[in-house]
């Protein structure tokens, strides 16, 4: 009965039998035969079936609507089952900012893989934010997903916007001392990947005044690691997150340019689906994100507000 709700419920989220073998492993014709199974026990018809696509009857979205839930939560019961005796294992499927990524999650991964030899990341690096339930990710890193059903967020750290130039731009113009004063500047921003727009942020200081940002759009890009190179080539002000800006900080190829001001933009979450059982790749993956995140000291070092020396 197990194999004949999966493949029903496959079927229904990928619209044909075919797409739900590929994904259960199975021939079109396998998961066709459950299907009917599956609708000859239960005397209703699930789907209209058509050669070109399959539709859920009105009975057959009810049912689906019943019994995802209770499906994914035997699934993960008799997964953690498993795994009770053996390591966590299979698949880890993860989406994060790629600048973000790739500074921050993929140093990690030797050490993760250390003590879980038996998962296999499957990460996206990508800016998009995803659709974790649809898309069938086990894990996100970022901020400003929406909260769907079926999914729960663990506060990382604070998402702050902040403005940094290279000390070679800032030398052959005026002085920045008050947000008013960028109206003289040139400003690298970052397009939205979801609406290809420029986001407004609001500036705030420590003593909580606002000003929007004044900067006039000089050049555009879709990555923050562009912003940043772009920066670090004296071609203007970049406005970016605080942790893609980090590295380029410390080292120096950077320097923040109003340094007491900041944007604040919500917070760095990680996301997951929740269920009451989490299948233990999944919940060692989370665990081990926010005690690297503690061990690092990342919120404190994401957080503007702590950072107004850093000139």
């Amino acid at each position: 009965m197990i194999n004949q709700l999966q493949c029903f419920v496959e079927s229904a989220d990928a619209g044909s039998f075919s797409a739900a073998g590929r994904r259960l492993a199975l021939t079109s014709a396998a998961v066709g035969k459950n299907v009917t199974s599956l609708e000859n026990q239960l005397g209703v018809r699930l789907f209209q079936r058509s050669t070109r696509k399959l539709t859920l009857t009105e009975a057959g979205a009810f049912f689906l609507e019943e019994v995802r839930g209770g499906l994914t939560s035997i699934q993960m019961a008799m997964d953690n089952l498993g795994a009770s005796a053996q390591q966590p294992s299979g698949p880890l499927k993860v989406s994060v900012g790629t600048h973000f990524g790739m500074h921050y999650l993929l140093p990690l991964l030797d050490e993760f893989l250390s003590c879980y030899p038996h998962i296999r990341p499957d990460w996206e690096f990508d800016n998009r934010k995803v659709d974790l339930i649809g898309e069938r990710f086990d894990a996100a890193i970022g901020g400003g997903f929406e909260l769907a059903q079926g999914v729960v967020a663990r506060e990382l750290a604070p998402s702050h916007s902040i403005l940094a130039a290279s000390p070679a731009y800032l030398a052959m113009t005026s002085p920045f001392v008050e947000p008013e004063d960028l109206t003289h500047g040139r400003g690298i921003r970052i397009r939205s990947p979801q609406t290809g727009r420029i986001r407004n942020l609001v500036l705030r200081d420590s003593q909580d005044r606002q000003s929007a940002i004044t900067l006039p759009v000089h050049i555009t890009v879709n990555e923050p690691w562009a912003c940043c190179q772009a920066a670090v080539m004296g071609l203007g002000i970049a406005v970016a997150s605080l942790p893609n800006l980090l590295p380029y900080l410390e080292s120096g190829q950077l320097v923040r340019v109003l340094p007491s001001w900041y944007a604040d933009n919500g917070s760095l979450s990680l996301y997951f689906p929740t269920h009451k059982m989490l299948p233990a790749k999944t919940r060692v993956f989370v665990d081990f994100v926010i005690e690297k995140f503690r061990e690092q000291q990342l919120s404190r070092k994401f957080d503007a507000r702590l950072m107004f020396s850093v000139t």
